[in-house]
């Protein structure tokens, strides 16, 4: 498996200490001190990467145009880090496809953390069976990781996208707890005032065509969490 990390970020300091602490934990660093430097390294790097790390601030750019990019290419995990405390920096990373951010100040131990963590989720499973669910027109490969709608299209889904949806096609019928849903697809409790997961549910409603004022597939159980309400049915082959 890859474990090349591309790592954009305007102050040097960082960069390099970034640099050397992954490196000694065997992962290799590209760096990138603006976003136009970042696109020129992502294209040419693009099938070789296993993670993306994106400074929300730059000098010619942020983060968020750059997410944008990325996901219009690529699947890849995105890490966003933010120096601003206002929890709406985190909600649009995660609406336009980020998997997790991380405030400023941090440690490389917890970067180092949440990216070990990432990766595993994110880690192609082989399953002997079911390899496919299938609802409401849409199936869900889990050896290809993708998700193909009713006109045989695929639906890009990101990392975070494909483990959340995972649990709910595992889970039909069940309703399933806050906590529990973040905790699988985070690897971390949902704080009261966390309001990640909702924006992950929200986009993952989107991306099925689910009404979130009338939600068919996602439904919200006041008080309990969410219950995937699909007749789900699946095969190995």
């Amino acid at each position: 498996m890859s474990r090349k990390i591309l790592i954009v970020d305007d102050d040097q300091k960082t960069r390099v200490l970034l640099k050397t602490y992954l490196e000694k934990n065997q992962y290799e660093v590209i760096l990138s001190h603006n976003g136009e430097s970042f696109v020129a390294e992502f294209n040419s790097q693009v099938d070789q990467l296993s993670m993306v790390i994106l400074d929300v601030m730059l000098p010619d750019t942020d983060g968020f145009a750059l997410c944008k990019i990325v996901r219009q290419r690529s699947n890849v995990p995105i890490i966003m880090l933010t120096a601003s405390s206002d929890e709406t920096d985190r909600i649009v990373g995660l609406e336009l496809g980020a998997d997790d951010y991380i405030a400023k100040p941090y440690s490389p131990r917890e970067l180092l953390a949440r990216i070990k963590a990432i990766l595993r989720r994110s880690a192609i499973e082989v399953p002997a069976t079911p390899r496919y669910y299938r609802f409401v027109g849409f199936t869900l490969d889990l050896v290809e990781r993708k998700l193909i709608d009713s006109a045989g299209e695929v639906v890009a889904l990101t990392g975070l996208d494909y483990q959340l949806l995972k649990y709910f096609v595992e889970h039909p019928g069940d309703i399933l707890d806050r906590n529990v849903l973040s905790e699988e697809t985070r690897g971390r409790d949902a704080g009261p005032l966390d309001r990640s997961l909702d924006v992950q549910i929200s986009r993952l409603r989107l991306l099925l065509k689910d009404d979130s004022k009338q939600a068919a597939l996602i439904k919200t159980v006041r008080g309990a969490g969410y219950v995937f309400s699909a007749d789900v049915s699946v095969a190995s082959v």
